[in-house]
C-alpha cells in the first residue's frame, strides 16, 4: 500500500498545495470560475456607468436620483462584505459565492426591466449585496487554491476588471448601433443577468469546497478528498494537530474580529486597508467617472466618449496583468507605492493643465492614471487582505479588508461631482491627489510583505482564534 502524507490541519493543507506548486486540473477551471464571479462584479459596475447617460435622460433623475444610483452598490457592499466574510467562516467558501449570482441575477434583472427610479434603486440594491458578498469570498478562496509560488497570480482579477468593463462598453456600442435607442441602458444592465445566470450554472457544477477551509473545521477526511479532486494530491486524514492547552473555539465570527487589530495583524490590516481604501477612493473618482471625463476631452458625443472609455480600459487590462509580474518582481507593498507615485503625478499634472493642453496629452494623463492605478494599488488592495491572514481568519480579514475599500467607493463616487460641480473638473483631480499620498506614505512607513513572508506564518500566534475541534 503506497503511503501518503497525513494531514493533521490546516498547515499540511498549504504545505501541500504549496509543494504541488502548479495550479493544474479541476484546479484550473475553478481558479477561472471564481476568478469570472470577478469579472461579473466589474461588469455589473460598469453596466450602470456606460448606460448612466441614457437612463438619467430617459428617467428624468435628478442629481440626486443619480448620486444615490451609483452610489448604492458599493455602500451596500460596505454591510455585505463583511457578511460574506462572515458566511465564509461559518458554512464554507462556495454556498456565499453561489448566493452572490442569484442576488446578481435578480439585480439586472429588476433593473432592466424596471419602469420608475424606484425598482431600479432596488435592482441596484440586489447588486450591492452580490458584489459586497461574492468579493470578500472569492479572494480569500483564491488565496487558498494558490500555491505560495504564484501567490501574485491573484493580481490578475484587476485585469479582470477591465476586461469585463471593456467588455460591457464594447457590447454597449453594439446595442447603440442596433438603434435601441433611450433603452439602451436596459441592454446593458440586462446583459449582466446573463453572465449571472450561466456563472451560477458553473459554479454550481464545478466549485470545489476549499481544502483549508475544511481544514479548520476539523473535517480531514473532507479536506484530503477535495485535495485530490482540485490537484489530484494523494493524503489521508491523521489525528487533528491541536496543543492540549488550547481550548477549542468557536467559528471565527464578527466577535472575533478585534484579531485582525491586535499583535502581528495590526500592521497588516492598517497596510490593506488603507491601500484598499485609497485606490477605491481614487478609482471610482476618477476611473468610474471615465465616460464624463472622455466627454469633456472629446466632446459631446456618445460614440466618441465610448471609444475613449474603452481605449482608457484596454490600458488599465495591461496594467491589471503586469500587476502579477510587478507583485511577484516588487513585492506586493512597493508596487502599490509606485503605482500611488504614478496616480499622484498624474492627477497633479491633470489638475495644473486640464483644459490648457492639446488633445494628445489630455489623452494620455488618463491612460497614466489607470496603468499606474491597476499595475500597483489597484490590484493589490484586494491581493494584499487575502494574503496577510491565516485561513482561519482571512475571509473575515478579507471581508473588513473589503468593507473599508467599499467606504472608499461610496466616497469617491459621491464626492468627485459634488467637488466638480464646485472647484471645475480641474481643481478636482488637485484635491483628489492627496488620495494617492496617503496610500504612498502608508506603504513606505509599513514593511509587511505578504508575498515574502515565511510558511511559518500559518502558525498560530498569541491571540489567534483556535481551530475547531474535529467533527466527530
Amino acid at each position: 500500500m503506497a503511503h501518503h502524507p497525513l494531514v493533521r490541519g490546516v498547515r499540511d493543507v498549504a504545505a501541500l498545495i504549496d509543494g504541488h506548486g502548479r495550479i493544474t486540473g479541476r484546479a484550473r477551471l475553478v481558479w477561472i470560475l471564481v476568478f469570472g464571479g470577478l469579472f461579473l462584479d466589474a461588469y455589473s459596475n460598469a453596466a450602470l456607468s456606460a448606460g448612466l447617460a441614457p437612463m438619467t435622460k430617459q428617467m428624468h433623475l435628478s442629481s440626486d436620483q443619480v448620486s444615490l444610483l451609483t452610489a448604492t452598490a458599493p455602500a451596500l457592499a460596505i454591510v455585505f462584505n463583511p457578511v460574506g466574510g462572515w458566511l465564509a467562516s461559518r458554512i464554507g467558501r462556495v454556498p456565499p459565492l453561489l448566493a452572490a449570482k442569484l442576488f446578481a441575477l435578480a439585480g439586472a434583472l429588476l433593473a432592466a426591466f424596471a419602469g420608475d427610479f424606484t425598482t431600479v434603486w432596488f435592482g441596484r440594491v440586489l447588486v450591492g449585496v452580490a458584489y459586497g458578498i461574492d468579493f470578500a469570498v472569492a479572494m480569500a478562496l483564491l488565496a487558498e487554491y494558490t500555491p505560495a509560488n504564484l501567490s501574485g497570480r491573484l493580481n490578475l482579477w484587476q485585469g479582470v476588471w477591465y476586461i469585463a468593463s471593456t467588455g460591457n462598453l464594447v457590447l454597449t456600442l453594439l446595442f447603440f448601433e442596433f438603434d435601441t435607442g433611450a433603452d439602451i441602458w436596459r441592454w446593458s444592465v440586462g446583459s449582466a443577468g446573463v453572465f449571472a445566470a450561466a456563472l451560477f450554472v458553473l459554479q454550481l457544477k464545478f466549485l470545489v469546497e476549499s481544502p483549508s477551509w475544511l481544514a479548520t473545521r476539523g473535517r480531514l477526511a473532507d479536506a484530503v478528498r477535495n485535495l485530490d479532486r482540485l490537484y489530484g494530491i494523494k493524503a489521508q486524514p491523521g489525528e487533528p494537530e491541536r496543543p492540549a492547552d488550547v481550548p477549542a473555539a468557536k467559528p471565527v465570527g464578527f466577535r472575533q474580529a478585534g484579531v485582525l487589530f491586535k499583535g502581528r495583524y495590526l500592521s497588516r490590516t492598517v497596510l490593506s486597508s488603507v491601500i484598499s481604501l485609497d485606490q477605491a477612493m481614487q478609482y471610482f473618482a476618477v476611473g468610474w467617472y471615465l465616460p464624463v471625463i472622455s466627454l469633456a476631452i472629446f466632446g459631446e458625443s456618445f460614440e466618441k466618449a465610448t471609444m475613449g472609455s474603452i481605449v482608457f480600459n484596454a490600458f488599465g487590462i495591461a496594467g491589471g496583468l503586469l500587476s502579477a509580474y510587478a507583485g511577484r518582481r516588487m513585492g506586493l507593498r512597493l508596487s502599490s507605492a509606485a503605482g500611488f507615485a504614478i496616480v499622484l503625478v498624474v492627477l497633479v499634472v491633470m489638475g495644473l493643465t486640464f483644459g490648457h493642453v492639446p488633445t494628445w496629452f489630455a489623452f494620455i494623463l488618463p491612460v497614466l492614471f489607470i496603468f499606474g492605478h491597476s499595475a500597483g494599488p489597484g490590484a493589490n488592495g484586494k491581493s494584499i487582505a487575502a494574503l496577510s491572514y491565516r485561513s482561519e481568519v482571512r475571509a473575515l480579514g478579507t471581508g473588513v479588508t473589503g468593507m473599508i475599500g467599499s467606504f472608499g467607493s461610496v466616497a469617491g463616487l459621491y464626492l468627485f461631482p459634488q467637488i466638480k460641480d464646485g472647484l471645475g473638473l480641474g481643481h478636482t483631480f488637485l484635491v483628489l491627489a492627496v488620495v494617492p499620498l496617503s496610500g504612498l506614505i502608508t506603504c513606505l512607513l509599513i514593511k509587511w510583505e505578504p508575498t515574502r513572508a515565511a510558511a511559518e506564518d500559518e502558525q498560530p500566534a498569541v491571540g489567534d482564534p483556535a481551530p475547531a475541534p474535529a467533527a466527530s
